[in-house]
């Protein structure tokens, strides 16, 4: 008789505990919320190197051609002044993952436009490859 009292009183206890509902309060300065708002206007506004209009830069995948690398950091950066004298428009970027420097050129949206882009550059640079990776999405002109 005692055990089922016992088994009574932790269902009945159960119940009573389940019908809370798990609603979460957030409790923040209002301050927060401007600052983030301030930052996405000054972020779209900015014009920058790589962005002269001013306008939001999208990421995406895609797609970017490597024309050099090694562990000599002057250079890649007299390869990447090498390359813009050559190609000013194109955008390029250097990533050091140690022990090398890896020189990755342009901001392409498909492989097929990548490979047409190396197979133009195959002449002046012997080692090209193609990699998939986050790229800053070109701007479309409006036809």
């Amino acid at each position: 008789m005692k055990v089922l009292l016992i088994i009574i009183s932790v269902l009945l206890s159960n119940q009573v505990l389940a019908q809370t509902k798990g609603e979460v309060i957030v409790v923040q300065d209002p301050l927060i919320d401007s600052l983030i708002a301030k930052r996405l206007e000054l972020n779209k506004t900015r014009p920058t190197a790589t962005n002269p209009t001013g306008s939001a830069i999208v990421s995406s995948t895609g797609y970017r051609v490597q024309i050099y690398y090694g562990s000599d950091r002057r250079e890649v950066f007299s390869q990447q002044a090498q390359f813009k004298s050559s190609y000013p428009k194109l955008n390029t970027y250097i990533t050091y993952k140690e022990p090398n420097y890896y020189l990755r050129v342009g901001d392409y949206r498909t492989r097929l436009e990548a490979q047409k882009f190396l197979n133009e550059l195959r002449p002046s640079y012997p080692t090209l490859f193609i990699f998939r990776e986050k790229i800053n999405a070109p701007i479309l002109e409006d036809r």
